[in-house]
């Protein structure tokens, strides 16, 4: 049976720090709010593993994207929308929603002098998604995306990475007051291929956010995604989906950081996990600070494990300084396939292999859903198809090496 944790731990006023934590982890070394943000590369050590940000990440993997030296290539990125919507070259801290929080965030900072913006103006309601694509082409190379949104303007930004390089990137998102912003960023880099990426995204006054994560390839990709509110009334919605195989490392970190009164975060991840080395890791933090009264906020992850050999580990952690509160909470839950649903389904002449794909499209249905991008979701069930194909042919191999 899944192991599920669900708790709220309140603290009102008393100067102490309160924190919850995930089954069998330790209660970190530092509040996910004092851990340092600096634009200066020598404020982060190279990780040796042992710190609480990067117990969980493969950082042997990672050595090249910790040296603070520039690319050995540029990244293709390229980006096309309606007319109304202005795409241009501006200076890295153009708008500085973002400060880094981890050593190659700072060196892709760095090493980016400019970034690629997506402006849609005040008012602006757009009727087609703006896409990026950024396409690493085989070395170690830096990206820097701004996106923002005006003053109740309503847009779709897709971004989409591919290629098999080692990819470092920042990705600053501004949602205007009143406005309404969806955001789509999809990891489907060649089987070698590195990622890291940090989103920061700042919500006006009664404005909306809803950030979404696909990740269906890679070696190791590490998406470390934070949200602040500039005013009252914000909305957050981080949808995230992945599928991790054999060798593959996905790891996706996020921060609500609960500063503004009345607002809202809902978060819900799901990830499937198939093959030996198959790893996902899933942290989610939520604070809610003293003077954010009002904050409704949900965290929501669930796992689950195909084969043999396959772990995923899931972190939620909770903070909260005031009891003035709409709601507050969160719950994990990694399993295997649930034998009885697979048996009602074969009882009733569906194959093995048929049904095992029933109950994993029926795992993700309800997040891919909520997506509501019909591009994206398609493509996301053709790809979740192939891989469960893939799946059905080790599991079968595995049962002819056994003799069953």
């Amino acid at each position: 049976m899944p192991q599920t944790v669900d708790s709220v731990e309140t603290l009102v006023a008393t100067g102490n720090k309160a924190h919850s934590h995930g089954p069998g982890s330790p209660v970190p070394l530092q509040a996910r709010s004092e851990r340092p943000t600096s634009y200066d590369v020598d404020v982060f050590p190279v990780p040796n593993g042992r710190e609480e940000e990067w117990r969980f990440t493969p950082i042997k993997v990672l050595k090249a994207l910790f040296e603070d030296s520039e690319g050995t290539e540029t990244p293709k990125i390229d980006a096309s929308g309606p007319e109304r919507v202005e795409i241009e070259t501006v200076v890295a801290d153009a708008l500085k929603v973002l400060t880094p929080q981890d050593r190659p965030s700072a060196i892709a900072w760095k090493q980016s002098p400019s970034a690629l913006a997506v402006r849609i103006p005040n008012e602006a309601e757009l009727t087609e998604p703006v896409h990026v694509n950024v396409a690493s082409l085989g070395g170690r190379g830096y990206t820097h995306l701004i996106i923002e949104a005006g003053r109740h303007s309503r847009g779709l930004v897709i971004i989409d990475h591919t290629g098999a390089g080692e990819l470092s990137t920042n990705v600053e998102i501004k949602v205007g007051d009143g406005s309404e912003l969806r955001v789509v960023s999809i990891q489907q880099g060649d089987h070698d291929s590195l990622h890291l990426a940090q989103h920061d995204s700042l919500i006006g006054r009664d404005a909306k956010l809803k950030h979404v994560v696909v990740t269906l390839g890679g070696k190791v990709v590490r998406i470390n995604a934070n949200v602040r509110y500039a005013g009252p009334g914000g909305d957050a919605e981080f949808l995230g989906v992945y599928f991790a195989e054999s060798g593959q490392h996905h790891e996706h970190r996020l921060f609500v950081d609960h500063e503004a009164t009345n607002c809202k975060s809902n978060v819900h991840y799901k990830g499937a996990l198939a093959g030996d080395n198959a790893r996902s890791v899933w942290i989610g933090d939520v604070l809610i600070r003293a003077a954010a009264e009002g904050t409704d906020t949900y965290e929501l992850n669930r796992n689950l494990v195909l084969t043999e050999g396959a772990r995923a580990d899931s972190v939620p952690n909770l903070e909260i300084e005031t009891g003035e509160i709409e709601g507050a909470g969160h719950a994990s839950a990694t399993g295997r396939f649930d034998d009885e649903q697979l048996f009602y389904l074969q009882a009733r002449g569906i194959p093995e292999d048929a049904a095992r794909r029933l109950v994993v499209s029926g795992f993700f249905n309800d997040i891919i859903g909520k997506i509501g991008v019909p591009e994206v979701v398609d493509h996301l069930h053709e790809v979740i198809e192939t891989k469960l194909a893939r799946t059905a042919e080790l599991s079968l191999s595995a049962k002819a090496a056994l003799g069953q």
